[in-house]
């Protein structure tokens, strides 16, 4: 679905990603890790079109997207969610699913004002869409609160539900299990592999519990100062003495080694 092609990304002097390349196969759950500062979320986010890459190429489906804006990929179905995530607080939960579907006739001036009962039969769509998503995510419960009150775990299920909305083909997910207690996490794991099982949905994820990395990803890429080290099933990685490098220094992995 994505092919990464020498991708590389300079901050001034700084070289944050270097001739990365790697795919992602459709239908799978892939993993993306590395210790802090290996270039995750910077991929993530020229993936995403968030920043343009300062040389190579992104390939989605087969077309060359280098460079398109966020919005023109969000039409051709990539969607990223964030680390911390980006909700609308002064909206309610519903609200701010229904506004996510693109091009939606009330958004033209003319529809409101001489089209309107395309525009009522869209909203009644959207709205039933919406709370299927809130049935499924079981925020049924908060979907007249303002997005701003709800917990950390809660924003971030909200976060998934945005992209179940749309007609994604990717989903980015940076850091779903930041900030969220075990329990949350571990429903949050299974609505993940409920959309990728039920609906064919196909994910990449950073994430640094590695625990929950094992339990949804099959395979793994693993990335150190900006370029690809390995990729390939969880206990390859586990037993590949440069990712233990990279996260623990040479020492820490001869230790590591002892112990075990």
């Amino acid at each position: 679905m994505i092919r990464v092609e020498h991708l590389s990304k300079s901050f001034g002097g700084l070289q944050a990603v270097r001739d990365c390349s790697f795919s992602l196969q459709e239908g799978k759950i892939t993993g993306l890790i590395g210790p802090n500062g290996a270039g995750k979320t910077t991929v993530f986010n020229m993936i995403a079109g968030f920043i343009k890459p300062t040389s190579g190429r992104i390939l989605f489906m087969g077309q060359d997207v280098t460079g398109f804006s966020p919005e023109r990929l969000f039409h051709l179905g990539i969607v990223r969610t964030f680390q911390i995530p980006h909700e609308f607080g002064k909206m309610t939960v519903l609200e701010n699913l229904m506004l996510v579907p693109p091009e939606q006739k009330g958004e033209a001036l003319f529809n409101a004002w001489l089209g309107w009962g395309g525009v009522r039969r869209q909203e009644r769509e959207v709205l039933r869409k919406a709370e299927e998503v809130l049935e499924f995510l079981e925020l049924t419960h908060v979907a007249d609160e303002l997005a701003g009150n709800l917990s950390g775990g809660q924003k971030k299920l909200l976060e998934l539900g945005r992209t179940m909305m749309t007609d994604a083909k990717l989903v980015l997910l940076d850091e779903p299990a930041a900030g969220v207690n075990r329990t949350l996490m571990g429903k949050l794991a299974r609505m993940i592999q409920q959309l990728h099982q039920e609906r064919g949905y196909t994910f990449c994820i950073i994430e640094h519990d590695m625990d929950l990395i094992a339990q949804l990803c099959d395979p793994i890429i693993v990335l150190a100062e900006g370029r690809v080290l390995t990729e390939g099933s969880m206990e390859a990685i586990r037993s590949d003495e440069r990712v233990l490098e990279a996260y623990l220094g040479h020492s820490g992995a001869h230790e590591t080694e002892g112990a075990a």
